[in-house]
């Protein structure tokens, strides 16, 4: 492992603004950006009965093995000081945890309704472990236990005010803000994963954060369950949580 290189995970949420984030930080001159390296892995080893758009070729474009992907992506080499590595909290199962204590994690988070809503439109009937909401609770404490989170970021706030929430973030990793953070060409990246095409279709039609826009979910009785018990989780988060500034 490069001492000189400066690794950051960022702990998503699916259905969050997690590749906006990335996008933000691939605009940096100092940074490279990895999208989900532990997709592949998660399909393999996870406990999960949906079944992903892309699947095969998820499977097909990535290392399967999350041991590999530490050893040779998230640990792997890299040219420029910074990697960022977005990161959906769900993937992290049957592997070896200690790599986290070697890098800067960071978690995004967002209201459990919201991300129900999103993703039931892709995957009808997700699951606890499709959620990711606690899983991010209990990384969450082990990863303050092993002094390696820096920041938790949530959606709603970041949307409410890019540059002030974005300055924060930086401090808190110990990097200069650099405003073309907030501006990014609509359009795929070639970063991007290969199951784009089914989840990105948003994204790539944005030049920046979207301007946040207050909303109501209603969710069916199963779904409406699986919220309410997300809830307590998210709510311990987001009392921690980087908060906009008041304008």
């Amino acid at each position: 492992m490069s001492a000189i290189v400066q690794r950051i995970n960022a702990w998503s949420s699916p259905r969050n603004i997690s590749t906006a984030l990335m996008y933000a930080f691939r605009q940096r001159a100092d940074t490279t950006v990895v999208d989900e390296p532990l997709y592949a892995h998660f399909l393999k080893h996870g406990q999960t009965e949906v079944v992903h758009p892309g699947a095969s070729e998820i499977l097909s474009s990535q290392l399967n093995e999350g041991e590999e992907v530490v050893k040779q992506v998230l640990l792997g080499h890299y040219t420029t000081p910074v990697a960022f590595f977005k990161q959906m909290t769900h993937h992290l199962v049957a592997m070896d945890e200690s790599f986290l204590q070697h890098m800067d994690n960071i978690m995004l988070i967002r209201d459990p309704r919201a991300i129900i809503a999103s993703y039931a439109k892709v995957i009808p009937n997700p699951g606890i472990d499709d959620i990711g909401v606690e899983q991010q609770y209990h990384l969450f404490q082990k990863l303050q236990a092993m002094g390696a989170l820096r920041a938790v970021v949530d959606a709603r706030q970041l949307l409410l005010d890019p540059e002030g929430v974005l300055r924060q973030l930086c401090d808190r990793l110990g990097l200069a803000f650099d405003k073309g953070m907030l501006k990014w060409a609509p359009g795929p990246r070639p970063e991007d994963g290969v199951w784009a095409s089914y989840w990105y279709s948003r994204v790539h039609t944005s030049t920046g954060f979207q301007a946040y826009e207050e909303r109501t979910y209603e969710l069916p009785p199963k779904l409406e369950a699986l919220a309410k018990h997300c809830a307590p989780y998210y709510h311990t988060l987001f009392d921690v949580a980087l908060k906009a500034r008041e304008v």
